[in-house]
């Protein structure tokens, strides 16, 4: 529970924070009439800014803040990962700064501001049904909007000639080389494959339209189990397609396991970001480490992985090489191809010299 006081009266509300942000100790009213200097020195001091006037005018100061933020950018580190790690902190300052602008929903997910748009189906589709009056950051808020939209819009998927629709909080296939690469590579078996960390269920799904008769999808997300379980009833494959709860792996064992980790070992700084920072690299060794033993004889583990850890220094090819002798596998092949997404040629971006350089690869291994 967050409190405040307001107009003379003691106020409380429950906290929200999918992005795991703490609950603000101290909270301020704010409207139309505070100047983004003093909002943002506000909350440089720790003061949480409740918003009480235009919804319109909250979202200009909030992009007030941001540029205030953005005043004194990264400095490039003597290593890559040290420009990595000083980016990371930056970044994580500027989320902690612009979370402080606070907005009220009421039991129902409404927003009494003026202007305000109508997020009550966004919130119910991250936050679940209506509980109780709660108050939420702004920014988090935006984000709700974006994922709405996605889930309601859709991406496109080529290999599959339809739309995957991602949920709030599961990894969307916006990059779409490592889909490319599962529908291209030469297939050992099409009897049975796993999907290990299925996320939307697109590989599933690719793996599916190609022909393998039995698909085991597994994921730890109950987000991502519900958003898999949907893709795939759309697309009409729930009678290939199994969905299952699992850490990494199902029962059993199959002639293609595929797995796409996230692909930078680094702490997230909130739960959302667990698809993309996997710390010490404990989900890729653990699919490493389990995969002999749920291969069927001659099958392969498909591993999607970037090599962007490599080129910011955080692990190296030697140390991948080394986990996959360690774990008794063998690379039987490596397909490479080269990322497309607009960040791999933004020359603003502190960490443009990785992207560029970047290369994602399925790496085909096979029990020794």
């Amino acid at each position: 529970m967050v409190s405040w006081t307001e107009a003379g009266q003691a106020c409380s509300a429950r906290w929200r924070s999918e992005w795991g942000a703490s609950p603000p100790v101290k909270v301020a009213i704010a409207d139309d009439n505070m100047t983004a200097d003093v909002a943002y020195r506000l909350v440089c001091e720790g003061t949480a800014l409740l918003w009480r006037g235009d919804f319109q005018n909250a979202r200009q100061l909030l992009n007030a803040m941001a540029r205030r933020a953005d005043r004194h950018p990264p400095k490039a580190g003597s290593s890559p990962a040290e420009s990595f790690h000083f980016h990371r902190q930056t970044q994580s300052r500027r989320s902690r700064i612009l979370g402080m602008l606070l907005v009220a929903l009421d039991a129902g997910y409404g927003i009494d501001l003026r202007r305000a748009p109508d997020l009550r189906q966004a919130c119910r589709e991250a936050y679940g049904p209506e509980a109780e009056p709660s108050l939420v950051s702004l920014r988090e808020l935006l984000g709700l909007i974006g994922a709405h939209e996605w889930r309601k819009n859709g991406i496109v998927i080529p290999a599959l000639g339809d739309r995957i629709y991602p949920h709030y909080g599961v990894f969307a296939p916006i990059r779409g080389e490592y889909v490319e690469l599962v529908a291209k590579e030469p297939l050992p078996s099409c009897a049975i494959a796993f999907d290990i960390g299925t996320g939307t269920g697109v590989l599933a799904a690719v793996l599916a339209s190609r022909g393998v008769s039995h698909i085991v999808a597994t994921d730890h997300d109950p987000r991502a189990l519900a958003c898999a379980r949907e893709n795939l009833t759309r697309l009409e494959l729930t009678s290939r397609v199994e969905v299952v709860q699992a850490d990494l792996f199902p029962e059993g064992k199959a002639q293609l396991v595929v797995c796409n980790p996230p692909w930078v070992p680094a702490r997230p700084t909130s739960p959302i970001e667990q698809s993309i920072y996997d710390p010490e690299s404990r989900m890729l060794y653990g699919f490493l480490k389990g995969l002999p033993a749920h291969l069927e004889p001659g099958g392969e583990g498909w591993l999607l992985l970037s090599d962007l850890a490599e080129h910011l220094e955080l692990r190296t090819r030697t140390e991948l090489l080394a986990a996959f002798e360690q774990a008794g596998l063998v690379v039987r092949g490596k397909t490479d191809i080269r990322p497309t997404h607009p960040r791999a040629s933004d020359q603003a971006d502190p960490l443009r010299a990785a992207r560029a350089a970047e290369i994602t690869s399925l790496w085909r291994l096979g029990a020794r």
